[in-house]
Parts: structure tokens; sequence; C-alpha cells
């Protein structure tokens, strides 16, 4: 079996070392892959974005299931074009992507269904936008309503904070045409989980619980990154609270979309915050977090080939999902001065240290080869993923691992997991 994979982070990287478990694929490869990920597959030189030219390598080396990562193609329409070429591929459809496609109309959805959610209102006119914070209470949550590479939502604590946001998103225009329009949320408080999901268009199976780590530096101080590190299972996360969301907020969730006209198969990520009235979405994303997935997908017991291959047939309520009893964390190595200005090309040492390493894997996102050496190519460089029987001893191997690899101006949480809710 061929199999190609769509994207060039951690969480393709991640995706890939799973899949390759399954010893049913003779041949994996990626577009456009990385470094890390050139070492289980072969890289395939097409943009994530050149759909036309993604659908023509599939039918020419006959690919027998395509994977997307990444959220734009997925909102771009990719499966669509896939499907229209009679190719079987892993995402949703256009139509049903535009739930992280656009926060506003998440939103929208969520209203409609009475999915519990942050209250809020959208606006595409700066003055408008600015009136209503002035009107409101603080902190408040401003989110641009397309795709940000998880930057485009920023915490306002007051009104001076809240005018520059807007002039950020609506008038500097830093997030492109994702910042036309604006949701204006109420904060909400409480420890946020992340849980990922399996669906099949009418089955959806939540996937072990997780926590991310959004902001840059420690006691989750400096901007909003695309993650600096996660951890597995929650701490907070009981199942109690998973029956109440399965009940109020996946599969309204899912139904809801299926009343709309958009069908949704693959992955539905919920990002969830657990208030002291329950839990409440905070978004939806249209497939796997990153880095989310470095440390779910270690603790995965069924076949991953078996579980897409399901949600692509409509049968995942036929297939019985099991995880491993043990715990994951992940620590983002990161390029000094990101989320901003970073350099690139620094080689990257220690990494043949790490593979020999027990219970810890490295997974690749902003990586190059350079003269036969790794060298960084991007903000988030690597992500040293570490697994053991509890929380704790996952998290110490997790930052064991650390230890071993290194570059220069390398950045680097030194808290993941630590929080205790």
């Amino acid at each position: 079996m061929k199999v190609l994979v769509v994207g060039s982070g951690g969480r393709e990287h991640a995706i890939i070392w799973k899949l390759l478990q399954n010893k049913k694929i003779e041949k994996i490869y990626c577009a456009p892959g990385n470094a890390g990920i050139g070492q289980l597959a072969e890289l395939v030189p097409i943009g994530a974005m050149e759909i036309d030219k993604l659908v023509d390598f599939a039918k020419s080396n006959s690919i027998d299931l395509t994977v997307i990562g990444m959220d734009d193609p997925l909102v771009a329409g990719v499966v669509d074009a896939f499907e229209a070429a009679g190719l079987r591929v892993f995402g949703p459809r256009k139509n049903a992507a535009i739930i992280e496609g656009s926060k506003a109309y998440s939103k929208e959805l969520m209203k409609k269904y009475n999915i519990p959610t942050a209250g809020y209102e959208t606006f595409d006119n700066y003055d408008a936008a600015l009136e209503y914070v002035k009107k409101g209470d603080f902190p408040v949550v401003l989110k641009a309503d397309g795709l940000a590479l998880g930057k485009g939502v920023l915490i306002c604590n007051d009104l001076a904070e809240a005018e520059a946001g807007l002039k950020t998103i609506m008038v500097d225009k830093k997030f492109g045409d994702s910042g036309n329009k604006v949701v204006i949320e109420e904060f909400l408080t409480g420890p946020e989980v992340s849980i990922l999901s399996f669906c099949d268009g009418k089955t959806v199976v939540p996937m072990v619980s997780a926590q991310d780590h959004k902001r840059a530096y420690d006691n989750d101080q400096g901007l909003n990154t695309g993650g600096m590190g996660t951890f597995s299972p929650s701490r907070v996360y009981t199942d109690e609270i998973a029956k109440v969301c399965m009940e109020t907020i996946f599969k309204p969730t899912v139904d809801g979309l299926n009343k709309e006209g958009r069908t949704f198969k693959g992955i539905i990520f919920f990002g969830l915050m657990l208030t002291q009235k329950g839990p409440k979405v905070i978004e939806y994303n249209a497939r796997f977090g990153d880095p989310e997935t470095q440390v779910v997908l270690p603790r995965l017991k069924t076949d991953l080939l078996d579980i897409f291959e399901a949600c692509v047939d409509g049968t995942l309520d036929k297939l019985n999902i099991e995880w491993y009893d043990n715990a994951a964390a992940c620590v983002i190595l990161a390029s000094g001065g990101y989320p901003e200005s970073y350099t690139k090309g620094y080689e990257i040492n220690g990494l043949d240290e790490a593979a020999k390493a027990e219970n810890i894997y490295v997974f690749h996102a902003g990586t190059a080869l350079k003269d036969g050496k790794f060298v960084t190519n991007g903000g988030r460089v690597l992500g040293v993923t570490g697994w053991g029987d509890t929380l704790d001893k996952a998290i110490e191997t997790a930052y064991n691992g650390v230890k071993l690899v290194d570059f220069k101006d390398a950045h680097y949480r030194k808290d993941i997991g630590i929080k205790k809710y």
C-alpha cells in the first residue's frame, strides 16, 4: 500500500511515524515534508497548497490513501479535488473544514445548536468593533476570523490593548485577509483541554486528552505561538467531564454539521475550557493539532491506518479504538525570537544521541539538511517527546531528551506539564 501525507511539521512527522507501524504500507511519501521526515518517507517537492500537483502526483504514483495534515489545503478544498479525481483521501471537505476556516461560522454553528461557548459578537468594520469593546468588560478576547497559524487570538486586559489589537488585526492586517472579520468574545477562565477526535461523518470517537502551552515563555507569559509543548493525559479532564462533553459538545457538533449539509470526515479538534459553568468550546480545528499529535499518537494502541480507513469508509462504529495506559509529554525546541523574528540555518547537535535514548522520540518541525547535517529552518524546530507510566515520569523523560539536543539560540519552556490544572 502506498500512502501520501501532506504537510511539513511535527504533526506530519508524528503521523508518518505512527503509520509506519503498519506493515501493509510498502511506501510512504510526504509533500513537502522536512529533513527529519525524510528519514522515514520519500519527500515530494510539492507545496501543501499546490492542490492540482498533489492530485496529479497521487494519480501518477498510484497512491492508495492521502492524508491531509495541514489546515490551509483543507480549507482550500484539497479533499474535494482528490475525491473529484476518484482518489481516497483522509480529511474533511471544504464545506466542513469551514469550522476552522471561519471562526465567525463556527460561533454561529455553536449558537444555532446550543453548543456551550463564550458569548461573542462578530464585526467586519473596525470602528463598529471599537465602539463595541468600549462598552464591554475586560479582559476581552479578539480573534481573527480566518487561519492565522495559531497566532490570531489576542487577550486584551484593557481598552488600550483592545484598540491596539483591533488595529493589528483589522487595519494593519497582520494576519492578512483572515482579519477582514473579527470575533470579539467574552473572556472565560478555567483550565484548557485539547480533545482531538476521529470522525466518519456520523460517529465521533474522542482521543485521549491533552493540554497545550500556547504562550512563548514560562508561566504563560509572552505572545501566543503555534504551541510550545503538550502533555497527555490532562490532569483535570475526568470521565464525568468527558461524558458531559460527548452529550453537549461532540455529538451535537457532528449532528449539527450534518443538518447543515456539511458532513465531516477526518479529525475534529475540540479546544475546550473547563469553566465553573461546565465545559465550553473555545475553538474547533479541522485536523490534528500540533504539537498535541506528538503526545496523543504515541499513546495510541489501535493501528492508525485502520482508523483512517474506517473514517473514510464510514465504519468507525465497528472499530474498537484502544489506548496505552501511560502518559506522554512534548517540549518544543524553538528558534530564539520565535514567534516573531528569528534566524535559520543553525546546526542541530545531539540528534543521534536522542535517537538512542529509551522512551524518547524527536519529531522534526522546522529542519533542513545542509551539507549532510540537520539545521534549523523554522520557528518551532523540534518536538522532544517522552513517555512513561505516569505523567511526571513522561515530563522528566522529555526534559532528559531536551538535554541531549541543542542548537544556537535554542529556546524552550521549562514548565511544560507543571501546572496542576
